[in-house]
């Protein structure tokens, strides 16, 4: 760790807060809490361990419970019920007091001792390190919609980031703040803090096989975490301008419904002059009109979009930039 953050920590207090979200992972509590409290014995800094249950319904809270006796750094956040991982990592990043922050399952498949070399790459100027699970021990069922989601994720993100869905990752503080997560939106964090101007990195990290209980994986996340990288992709683009997404849209709709109607008028005329006889409008100058008043609509939604943004920002403490120094 350098001189200048070492400073830093000493300023504003405790160095590091461990989050770790879990549900029903009773038989992996006291292995990973050793590995933890072995992997930090090397690193010499204050330390937090703060476990989010997420609604567990085995022995897992009981478990955290009697280890929180044992061991004061330990810090327990119980969510009412099963709300999910993004939810759970959600909460732990709002009540955590460290100036980094390490998210790890806690299902004994990240390994604790990789935290120091996410500590190492962050000094060497990254916001947040993300690990990547080169040599995955997982099935297929979970490797193969993993790659595909991976390769979504690079492609409509432009984060070259190999494995998004790891969750062993280290935060500074102030990259995750006021950052509200839902649904899948964990695998995403990273793209989400890109956004804001922070800067992304990533090492390769260890995977084991799992231990004790099951996946909570299925293609149904694979499909919902489709959706929410659908959103992120809109945010990074047109998050603070909706109207050139949505005026775009139905200018092109406008366009093209003109197009046709002016051509299926012109054909009609052809006819009339032929024949001199009126002939029926038919279903494609319909469909004209019903493309130009759809575009029209989707440019007065971009127009009430922009308007409910600009309100946002004028009322909230939330600001449409974030500055990383002021030189003077």
């Amino acid at each position: 760790m350098n001189i200048l953050r070492k400073l830093e920590y000493m300023k504003n207090g405790l160095d590091l807060s461990i989050i770790i979200p879990l549900y029903n992972e009773q038989d992996s509590i006291l292995s990973l809490h050793k590995k933890i409290k072995h992997a930090m014995s090397k690193l010499k800094m204050s330390c937090e361990i703060v476990f989010v249950d997420d609604g567990s319904t085995d022995r897992s809270l009981e478990r955290l419970k009697a280890l929180q006796r044992k061991d004061k750094s330990i810090r327990i956040i119980v969510l009412r019920k099963n709300f999910g991982q993004s939810a759970a990592i959600n909460a732990g990043f709002s009540n955590a007091k460290g100036n980094v922050l390490i998210v790890i399952d806690a299902d004994l498949q990240n390994d604790p001792e990789d935290i120091p070399r996410l500590l190492a790459k962050m000094d060497e100027g990254y916001d947040v390190v993300s690990g990547w699970r080169d040599k995955r021990q997982d099935p297929l069922s979970k490797t193969v919609p993993s790659r595909i989601s991976n390769w979504l994720h690079r492609k409509l993100t432009g984060l070259d980031i190999h494995d998004s869905g790891c969750s062993l990752k280290a935060y500074k503080k102030e990259s995750v703040n006021d950052l509200e997560l839902y649904g899948e939106m964990h695998r995403y964090i990273p793209a989400l803090i890109a956004i804001r101007g922070f800067k992304i990195g990533e090492i390769k990290v260890k995977h084991n096989k799992r231990e004790y209980g099951k996946s909570k994986y299925g293609i149904d996340r694979l499909l919902k975490g489709f959706l929410d990288l659908l959103y992120i992709r809109f945010l990074m683009k047109y998050g603070s301008r909706p109207l050139h997404f949505f005026g775009l849209l139905g200018l092109f709709q406008i366009i093209l419904g003109v197009l046709i109607g002016v051509v299926k008028v012109w054909d009609l005329y052809r006819k009339y002059l032929n024949t001199g006889q009126f002939v029926q409008f038919g279903p494609l100058l319909l469909f004209s009109g019903f493309l130009i008043i759809i575009g029209i609509l989707f440019v007065i939604f971009g127009f009430l979009a922009e308007l409910t943004i600009r309100i946002y920002y004028s009322r909230s403490q939330t600001k449409g930039y974030i500055i990383r120094e002021i030189l003077q």
